[in-house]
């Protein structure tokens, strides 16, 4: 007689259904495990065989054979103890089979019994919901899944709950989703001494989701302006939370249960490799640009990076997904994020400073910037120049606005777009509007056209950055409660694209 129990295996952020089938057979003592097991699963028949024993459940002397279906799909992890101890316990009749089979199982099981929180628990809630299963899961991971409304969570600490659950014994309770975290660390744009041009770009930025560069010596500013964005920024929806935490469960960010409702905010350091900014490495796990979904991804030192991981950011700054490819598996990712990136305007740093410049300047700032390749500057809808702070104005009061005041207006700018976008689900800001819709959106009157007309024909503005500057200027227009795109909207998106516009 063959039980069966339920799983999943993972391929990036979505849960494949996996079959676990359990047959004791007579023949020779033996207990093997088939269908493409990686080390961790292969090692799960001794932590079942103990935590057994340690339950005095004793295994036959029989032939105990596990079968992970279907057989042609990589299992990896340590998450296959638990569907394999209920598939072998189903299988010796010490819980009903029918159960068993209606519910979706995933754990580690250390060696007393006990159940260790795995990886992924939210994407196996949703598998389970789709597959009208119960999701059966170690009580540390349960307050994550129960966020899957749609899915009955049973968490659990150890073996022998589960075996009561399901002899009738004491029913586990329903897991409850865990509370929602707010970030403490939040900082306020008014720390910020002077840039108020800057500070205009952040605001910008933030409501239509539009790439920025900073340019400016060190010391200026750029990482405290960067680090401020995210409390601009409105709060994750319940669609981008959920999008959000799947990835970050599968990557281990998520503890406690709780998920995050606050938009991620991720800064690598340069000396980061291919993989660990696009993704990949054993399992092809998510990169920082998917872990950055929904959020902002801020890269300081832009042109330190090396040129080959800055010109895979390409494809998924402009499409906001990224496929992992590998000999084994191609994992696709989404990647919808805020990219920010500041450099200094040469390697000393003090290019625009007569006194403190190197010998090799001006051709030393070309030199460095010309490390960031034309198409990869051409992506930045919003590039600004960050000048250096006099060290008086360290000691003026604090000016502009708050935090919470400019992201009443960065709320309002995003409300307009919601209702701008509700026929079309995949589009969610202006930096995600392109062709028809794009014109329809950011029609030009005659005087803004012909300012955008000069403009491009000045400055050899290539179709690219032609289309980057109607999204920045229908944001503008959103920022100033305007339903048309007017001649001072263009003529401030212009002024966004010319500091270092290499636009041919």
């Amino acid at each position: 007689m063959v039980a069966v129990a339920y799983t999943v295996a993972f391929e990036g952020v979505e849960a494949r259904p996996v079959q676990v089938q359990c047959a004791v057979t007579p023949g020779v003592p033996a207990f093997s495990i088939v269908g493409l097991p990686d080390k961790a699963v292969s090692e799960a028949r001794d932590r079942v065989r103990t935590a057994l024993t340690s339950l005095s459940i004793a295994l036959p002397s029989k032939r105990i054979t596990i079968n992970l279906s279907p057989a042609d799909m990589p299992k990896e992890g340590s998450h296959f103890d638990l569907p394999i101890a209920l598939g072998l316990l189903a299988a010796l009749d010490i819980v009903p089979k029918d159960a068993v089979a209606q519910t979706v199982a995933l754990g580690e099981l250390s060696l007393d019994g006990g159940l260790v929180p795995v990886l992924g628990a939210l994407p196996a809630a949703m598998a389970a919901a789709e597959e009208d299963r119960i999701l059966l899961c170690p009580r540390a991971s349960g307050a994550e899944a129960a966020w899957v409304e749609a899915c009955n969570v049973l968490g659990a600490s150890n073996l022998l709950e589960i075996i009561r659950h399901f002899s009738g014994q004491e029913i586990l309770e329903p897991a409850k989703p865990g509370e929602v975290r707010t970030d403490p660390s939040a900082r306020d744009l008014r720390d910020v001494k002077g840039q108020e041009r800057a500070k205009r770009a952040l605001e910008i930025a933030a409501a239509g989701r539009h790439h920025l560069m900073m340019i400016g010596p060190p010391g200026s500013g750029k990482s405290m302006l960067a680090a401020r964005l995210p409390s601009l920024l409105p709060p994750l929806t319940a669609v981008e939370a959920l999008e959000t935490s799947m990835i970050h469960s599968i990557a281990g960010l998520l503890t406690d249960g709780g998920i995050y409702r606050t938009r991620p905010f991720r800064e690598p350091h340069h000396t980061a490799s291919m993989a660990a900014l696009i993704g990949g490495g054993r399992g092809a796990k998510p990169g920082e640009i998917s872990l950055a979904h929904n959020g902002v991804l801020f890269m300081d030192e832009f042109p330190e990076f090396p040129r080959a991981v800055l010109e895979t950011l390409r494809q998924p700054v402009e499409t906001g997904e990224v496929m992992v490819a590998r000999a084994n598996a191609h994992i696709r990712y989404p990647c919808r994020f805020l990219l920010v990136a500041a450099a200094n305007p040469c390697r000393c740093g003090h290019l625009a400073d007569a006194g403190r410049a190197c010998s090799k300047a001006p051709n030393c700032g070309e030199d460095y910037l010309g490390r960031i390749s034309g198409p990869m500057m051409d992506r930045f809808d919003l590039r600004i120049d960050v000048p250096a702070v006099a060290y008086s104005d360290l000691d003026l009061p604090p000016s502009g606005d708050t935090s919470a005041e400019v992201a009443a207006r960065v709320a309002q700018a995003r409300a307009v777009q919601e209702t701008r976008f509700a026929a079309y689900p995949e589009l969610r800001t202006n930096a995600d509007a392109e062709g028809n819709l794009l014109e329809g959106i950011a029609t030009l009157d005659t005087d803004s056209r012909e300012l955008m007309t000069r403009a491009a024909d000045r400055f050899g503005l290539s179709a690219r950055g032609y289309h980057r500057v109607l999204r920045v200027a229908r944001t503008i227009a959103d920022l100033d409660g305007a339903a048309d795109v007017l001649r001072p909207h263009v003529a401030e998106a212009l002024s966004y694209r010319m500091p270092s516009s290499n636009d041919a």
